[in-house]
């Protein structure tokens, strides 16, 4: 299956999202900003948390583009045959309600359900051809239900937990998209029950080739992808364990490190650089963890210990670290340890070179935690002229009107960032700054937010958080 990164474009990233690809980006995205105070009105993007995976391993190609051998890939410690083996089955019988579809139906009427036209999982071929469809058409509920099938076909699908089953590269790929898609969509009492058989760490004997001596002809190590290992690791963090998840995490970069030592005793330098980019990726979820419990000197030591220290880091990837640094000092409202981080990462960007979206990012951000909102707003527009649409900016500039005193004007931002693009407008933050706002002009806010509901039926496959959450409307309302 290949990469589904690409399909995943447009959620708002981590910190160091970006940084687990080697290739800077044209487009950045970047995190919106919090005033000092803090405010229920941002859906801040740099406040850590969980990022499901959202790519799926190339064969070849993945971990930075470095060609290794399935040896190298696939190379992990076996585990006893008297570990229990890993038995999954799917725990919902038939298809992923959607709530888009029941909100419609609690508040507007059949006339409007016809308006709402998306793929379903029956309107694809059933194979990884309609999977990657369902997903680039952000049909994700679509796709989870796809997997379903899929899986059943393996032995694994209803009512089948605890039942043997053998393993393939396929079909744990296809339990890898099924929890990261769960995870995205936020439905994580499915999540918990799917992902229990898999255990913390995927140790079972029968997921490495040796178990299946007669299927793989002696080929050895983990038939799991690393990428469904790392997001093991970090599935506590769904549930609040963030302690467990940075544990499990630690243990993984261990791991990592541990096999990085073994090829360099070997001299085997492509090998060498191939797991220590994977132990960086483990790194950065262990930053994105350590945010949530507020561990601030653990990410200062692995900033400045481990990742800063790589010898082939690229001046972009400086920036990129040097940047996220400082917006983490921001969280600890440390400004002027902030300031000297963003300068830093000024200073590599090429000689003679405009401010590029990033620079003004966190120039907008310093001045959002000076409480300078005119300021902030004027720097951001700045932004908006080299990236114009990024609903991240926009989200931003509504945020900074509002505290500015400008609610009509905020309002009237939101709306038209919409009109000109619903599909890429109507994201999950920005739907619940723009109901905040029509609560806070009328106490008549309900008419808007139905409006608000009709685009979503029309425009929106699925949203990752609650119609409730992002409107503010109940079904009683």
């Amino acid at each position: 299956m290949s990469n589904l990164s690409e399909y995943f474009a447009n959620d708002p990233p981590s910190f160091f999202d970006e940084l687990t690809h080697a290739k800077p980006k044209t487009k950045e995205q970047e995190p919106e900003p919090r005033p000092s105070g803090g405010s229920s009105m941002l859906a801040s993007g740099f406040t850590g948390g969980f990022q499901p995976p959202e790519y799926v391993e190339i064969t070849e190609t993945d971990d930075g583009g470095i060609k290794v051998s399935e040896d190298v890939r696939n190379l992990w410690e076996l585990p006893s045959e008297q570990n229990k083996l890993i038995m999954p089955g799917i725990h919902i019988q038939g298809d992923l309600p959607d709530p888009i579809t029941i909100a419609v139906s609690q508040h507007l009427d059949e006339a409007e359900l016809q308006q709402r036209k998306i793929l379903r999982a029956d309107d694809v071929t059933q194979d990884e051809r309609g999977l990657k469809m369902l997903i680039q058409a952000s049909c994700f509920r679509s796709a989870v239900n796809l997997t379903g099938r899929l899986l059943t076909i393996y032995g694994q699908g209803y009512g089948r937990s605890g039942q043997p089953a053998k393993h393939s590269p396929h079909s744990l790929q296809l339990w890898f998209t099924r929890l990261a898609l769960l995870a995205k969509l936020g439905e994580i009492k499915l999540l918990q029950a799917e992902a229990e058989p898999f255990g913390s760490q995927l140790n079972g004997p029968d997921v490495f080739f040796e178990h299946y001596p007669e299927m793989y002809n002696g080929k050895t190590g983990s038939i799991a992808s690393f990428s469904f290992r790392l997001l093991i690791a970090q599935l506590p963090t769904c549930l609040g364990k963030h302690h467990l998840a940075l544990d499990r995490l630690s243990e993984l970069y261990v791991t990592c490190k541990e096999i990085r030592e073994h090829f360099i005793t070997l001299k085997n330098s492509a090998a060498e650089e191939f797991w220590l980019i994977r132990g960086e990726m483990v790194l950065h979820s262990i930053i994105n963890c350590a945010l949530l419990v507020k561990k601030f000197s653990m990410i200062d030591d692995i900033i400045s210990g481990i990742l800063l220290t790589r010898s082939s880091l690229t001046k972009d990837d400086q920036r990129s670290l040097y940047s996220a640094w400082g917006r983490i000092y921001l969280e600890i409202g440390d400004i002027f340890g902030a300031e000297q981080k963003f300068a830093v990462s000024r200073r590599l960007r090429e000689m003679n070179s405009s401010p590029d979206l990033r620079d003004l990012v966190d120039k907008g951000l310093i001045a959002v935690a000076k409480n300078d909102f005119p300021e902030a707003y004027l720097i951001f527009q700045k932004a908006l002229h080299l990236d114009s649409g990024n609903t991240m900016i926009l989200n931003n500039m509504g945020v900074c009107l509002l505290y500015a005193g400008k609610l009509k004007d905020a309002i009237n931002l939101y709306e038209r960032a919409i009109n000109l693009n619903p599909q890429k407008s109507l994201n999950e933050s920005l739907l619940v700054n723009l109901s905040t706002l029509y609560e806070l002009q009328s106490n008549n806010s309900k008419s808007k937010k139905i409006n608000l509901l009709r685009l979503i039926n029309r425009f929106k496959p699925d949203l990752n958080e609650s119609i409730e959450y992002c409107l503010k409307l109940q079904a009683g309302n």
